[in-house]
């Protein structure tokens, strides 16, 4: 009998440290991973939701600091350094803490990634950049808390933060130019491809750069290629256009828009379509 006991004590044991009740967390961990440029942006947050709550000006008081989310500091990671407003970041991990008001939010970014929420005594001397951003009111209610990074460009993106009925965005710069610039001189100062002129010389045409050298890089890509596709014509006789060659860009539109024709490929046929009629016109 006594051995019995023991046996079912122990088997009760057993099956209380083996049962792991799975229940959904109350703000989930999400990460958001952006490259922008040539920048990596890594955002790691949790996201609480409304749940029936008025959340600002009632839950997140106005006048009071939020820790931009719920459970650890929200933390927004730059493999290199970028610019806010009138602030230059090195690269590094920040949290983002927010001062909440009716019509602005301030925006903190902070060098200190270890509390649990707003610091409990706050220092000036981490904060590393400041944004103040206009509150715009959306015309539905957003359940869960969200952050992302959007309106992407080559050198610029906004950290766009969303929830219940409000909508703020703090831009930034990253430094692709000064990135792109230096791989091109070094590229191309060794034994550069077809590919690595065509890239240059598309890199220029979108930068609104020197549109000559463009087309220089442009003709010695295509002189190194022995069948140029038709997306690879697009953009020469993008480049032939902007030059005011516009004779030369109707050819090359024309090869491509043959090209995009053969590949079945609609959207480079209207392209080519337009441009002709555009650059025919002028």
């Amino acid at each position: 009998m006594k051995k019995l006991i023991t046996l079912t004590l122990a088997l009760a044991f057993v099956f209380s440290m083996n049962a792991q009740v799975a229940t959904p967390q109350p703000s989930p961990f999400s990460k958001v991973e952006q490259k922008v440029g040539l920048t990596d942006v890594t955002i790691e947050y949790s996201r609480p939701g409304v749940k029936d709550r008025t959340i600002f000006g009632g839950l997140e008081p106005y006048g009071k600091m939020w820790r931009t989310g719920a459970n650890k500091n929200t933390i927004i990671t730059f493999s290199d350094p970028v610019v806010i407003g009138d602030y230059k970041i090195k690269p590094g991990s920040y949290s983002i803490f927010i001062e909440l008001n009716e019509s602005i939010w301030v925006v903190y970014f902070y060098n200190d990634t270890e509390n649990w929420g707003v610091p409990k005594k706050w220092d000036e001397s981490k904060v590393v950049a400041i944004a103040k951003v206009q509150v715009h009111e959306i015309p539905f209610t957003v359940e869960t808390f969200t952050i992302d990074v959007n309106n992407i460009r080559n050198g610029s993106a906004t950290l766009d933060f969303i929830w219940e009925k409000a909508y703020v965005s703090v831009p930034f710069e990253v430094p692709t130019d000064d990135k792109v610039l230096e791989s091109i001189n070094k590229t191309l100062a060794g034994e550069p491809s077809a590919e690595d002129y065509f890239a240059a010389a598309v890199y220029y045409l979108q930068e609104n750069k020197d549109i000559k050298q463009a087309k220089e890089w442009m003709d010695k890509s295509m002189s190194m290629t022995e069948k140029p596709e038709f997306w690879q014509l697009r953009q020469q006789s993008l480049i032939y256009a902007k030059v005011g060659d516009k004779a030369g860009a109707i050819a090359l539109a024309k090869k491509s828009l043959a090209g995009a024709k053969e590949a079945g490929n609609d959207q480079y046929v209207k392209f080519n379509e337009q441009s002709i009629k555009e650059w025919s016109s002028n």
